[in-house]
Order: C-alpha cells, then structure tokens, then sequence
C-alpha cells in the first residue's frame, strides 16, 4: 500500500513537472509555484507576485509554494480573479500600476494582453493631443529626459572630425576665399606664383607704336 502511494505521488510531481499551465493569456510551466508562475506573466513583478501568493494562500488554503500543475481549474480560476482584481487579496495601493485610471479614475492593475493594449492606447492618446511625451514618441525619440549625445541619436549619422583636419580645412576655405577676392580686384593672390617673364629678355611692356605717317601733298 505504502509502494502505491509513493508511485501516485511520484507519478502526480511528474505530470506537474511537464504540464503547461494557461493563465492571464499565457503558458506557464505547471512545475513552478504559484509565486514563480505568478512572475512569469507581463506587468506582476516580484513584490506583486509575493502580495498576490500570501492573499491567495489566506483566502482559499493554498500553500504559497504548491506547483501551479496541481491545481484545479477551479482554483486556477480563482487565481486569475486575483490577478485581475488585486485589492481582493489585500494587495496594497502604492503596488497597483495603474492608479487614477483617466477613464474611470478607478485604482487598477492591469497585467498580460491588457497591459500592451492600455500602453499603446495612452501612446496613440498622447500622439494626437499633441502632448510632450506623445510628439517624442511619434519622432521616436527618448521620453524620459535621456541624453541623445552619445546614444539614442536618430537620423542621418555625421562623422566627427579630428582637430587636425578641421584646421587643414578652414586653412583652405580661407586660401580659396582669398584667390576669389583677388581675382575680383585684379589682384594676385597671396601665395600664387608669379607670372613667367618673357623668353629673350624682352622687356614686360609693350613697345610704343609708330607714329603716322602724314598725307603726301599734291603737286601743281
């Protein structure tokens, strides 16, 4: 009698082991306790979780570290009431994660598939109000107040250039602005070369011209 009990017992840890648990939309290793299971869905946290076990093991006689595979449906079910309704466990305010609803105005808390839906409505709602965090968040950009300097930066990339070749630059922007201004003013340059001088020796100006000859008379 005593070999049968154990073989049920050992038989009833493995079928908690590998059964998957489906609770707040999501699939749950029936091998972790109601607290570990309990951090596995999106928005409960450690100290939610911890908050929510200890009002669940008082309210229904469940231990806190019974594998979730062991539960009934019954009991599942009065786990995700909690889930969805906090405050019937006695969890405190300052845990809820969504305190003065602007809708309702309610104090709740919302965990799983609704938490993604209630975030992406509070982003689109702040979007077309044209609010601070709503224009950061349709030009993509960091809301809470983080430094784009260094990380975070969107748009077309810019290198940064070293000093030397910053300098070597602004000395030939101002050399070419130098040659436009002289050759405006007919002017060489500073630093152009000079002109060639002509072959021969000749000299740089031009020889005179010969004067014109005078129209001979007519003879009578």
């Amino acid at each position: 009698m005593a070999d049968k009990d154990r073989k049920e017992r050992e038989h009833k840890g493995a079928r908690a082991e590998t059964s998957i648990i489906r609770m707040a939309g999501r699939d749950i290793n029936g091998s972790y306790n109601v607290t570990r299971g309990l951090m596995q869905i999106k928005g409960i946290g450690h100290n939610m979780a911890m908050a929510i076990s200890k009002g669940y093991s008082e309210k229904y006689n469940v231990p806190s570290d019974t594998a979730l595979g062991t539960l009934s449906d019954e009991q599942i079910a009065q786990l995700e009431s909690l889930i969805k309704e906090p405050a019937g466990a006695g969890v405190p305010q300052y845990l809820l994660n969504r305190r003065r609803d602007p809708e309702t105005g309610l104090d709740m808390h919302v965990a799983g598939t609704d938490l993604v839906v209630k975030t992406r409505q509070d982003v689109d709602l702040g979007i077309r109000t044209q609010t601070w965090i709503g224009s950061r968040h349709q030009y993509g950009q960091r809301v809470r107040g983080q430094r784009t300097r260094n990380t975070g930066r969107t748009g077309t990339t810019i290198g940064v250039m070293k000093k030397s070749v910053q300098q070597a630059a602004a000395a030939a922007n101002a050399q070419e602005k130098g040659a436009g201004k002289a050759a405006k003013e007919g002017k060489p340059a500073a630093g152009a070369p000079a002109a060639a001088a002509p072959a021969g020796g000749a000299s740089a100006a031009a020889p005179a011209a010969a004067p014109a000859k005078a129209p001979a008379k007519d003879k009578k």
